[in-house]
């Protein structure tokens, strides 16, 4: 079943280890199916919290895939709930889906009034590399102006399980890197890890960029 881009978004929260769970169930109570939780890390370029040892902090991201009518309910839901609003407390940013295949389960039926701006302001560049280079890719991007990225372990439940990433394989050993930052910025930052990481060599890795119609929690 192929639907059309303004049938569904893609609802992705970063939030502090242990909390994924409680994310996904508040979701369902508000019509979301389900989601799924990758395990990742924050990082932070700054010099005296590398210093001691803590500039990087465990997360879980949550990719949840539900009716476009909720995309506002699940902002203003989960940020009350969660103080998403309070500096180090989360983000949630979502994405327009231009198709969905098979996801019947989805519901689409809800009477709440959807929102979120014509313009968007925001961009999300999602960088699949392998295993241990995901700091390059953070460091190309912060010399480039990002201010800082998530990156996320694919793994499966056993060595030769693969994940799902938007319909992709993605192997054990790779790592997902997820930068969200303001559009400006966002061709300057995929050329630096282009030139860095080399990514339209065949093997290197995968760049691609979506358009975030609504963030919160998200300080710039």
């Amino acid at each position: 079943m192929d639907l059309n881009n303004n049938d569904y978004i893609l609802s992705v929260v970063v939030v502090n280890s242990g909390i994924g769970s409680q994310i996904l169930a508040e979701a369902k109570k508000i019509g979301v199916s389900g989601g799924t939780i990758f395990l990742g890390r924050g990082t932070v370029k700054n010099h005296l919290l590398r210093l001691l040892g803590l500039d990087e902090t465990q997360k879980e991201i949550v990719f949840m895939v539900s009716g476009k009518k909720l995309e506002n309910p699940i902002h203003e839901v989960l940020t009350e709930k969660f103080s998403m609003n309070r500096p180090n407390h989360g983000i949630i940013f979502s994405s327009p889906v231009k198709k969905v295949d098979m996801i019947s389960s989805i519901k689409t039926d809800s009477n709440l009034k959807s929102g979120g701006k014509d313009h968007m302001e925001y961009e999300v560049i999602f960088t699949i590399v392998e295993r241990g280079l995901g700091e390059n890719v953070v460091d190309a991007a912060t010399a480039a102006g990002a201010t800082g990225a998530t990156i996320i372990n694919a793994r499966g439940s056993g060595i030769h399980e693969k994940e799902k990433f938007f319909a992709m394989d993605i192997e054990p050993e790779k790592e997902i890197v997820m930068i969200i930052l303001n559009k400006e910025k966002t061709d300057k930052v995929v050329k630096s890890i282009n030139g860095t990481m080399d990514i339209e060599k065949p093997g290197k890795g995968i760049i691609f960029v979506m358009d975030v119609s609504r963030t919160s929690g998200l300080v710039s």
